[in-house]
């Protein structure tokens, strides 16, 4: 049981800190790319914790995904009247 959890944390250290270095810079939060990897390298867990809650950017949901869409009629949609 012990293994297991170590291997885990240490998985999920990994994963942070690739995400972390895949993300492009401008959208990282509250802190600069170089300073989260270090947190992350340096703190391990917590730190891999911290970058999923604090500073992994949010993404955007895409089409088709999160709230409704207003139905919009033929006539009102301006992406139907310009293929007529």
């Amino acid at each position: 049981m012990r293994l297991l959890i170590t291997v885990a944390l240490l998985a999920l250290t990994f994963y942070a800190f690739f995400d972390c270095a895949r993300t492009p810079q401008e959208e990282v939060r509250k802190l600069p790319k170089w300073a989260w990897l270090l947190i992350i390298f340096l703190f391990s867990s917590i730190g891999a914790i911290s970058w999923f809650v604090i500073g992994k950017p949010k993404r955007n949901p895409g089409p088709g995904r999160g709230g409704r869409r207003k139905i919009i009629p033929p006539d009102d949609d301006p992406d139907f009247l310009r293929k007529l």
